[in-house]
């Protein structure tokens, strides 16, 4: 799915996001997958001292981990870069 339209989707409300769209989401920003430590996937930005924790339960972002996603956005005024 279009990185925008999933962004649109959460931003709508959303609250059943693929575990899959919300990592290409959050590639789009520039964060890269640093580490997985069980069911917990870790992503990194070397600008941001702050770390990007999702979890895919039944093929699902828990939706406390879009919210803080969403936060870390808005706090250091990111924007969608890259392909679509």
């Amino acid at each position: 799915m279009n990185r925008r339209k999933i962004l649109q989707k959460i931003l709508d409300g959303s609250k059943n996001i693929k575990f899959s769209d919300m990592v290409n989401l959050i590639e789009g920003f520039g964060f890269k997958l640093s580490r997985t430590e069980g069911s917990h996937h870790i992503f990194s930005r070397p600008d941001i001292p702050e770390l990007v924790n999702i979890q895919s339960v039944k093929g699902q972002v828990k939706p406390y981990q879009i919210r803080q996603f969403l936060k870390l956005v808005e706090k250091y005024d990111l924007s969608l870069e890259g392909r679509e």
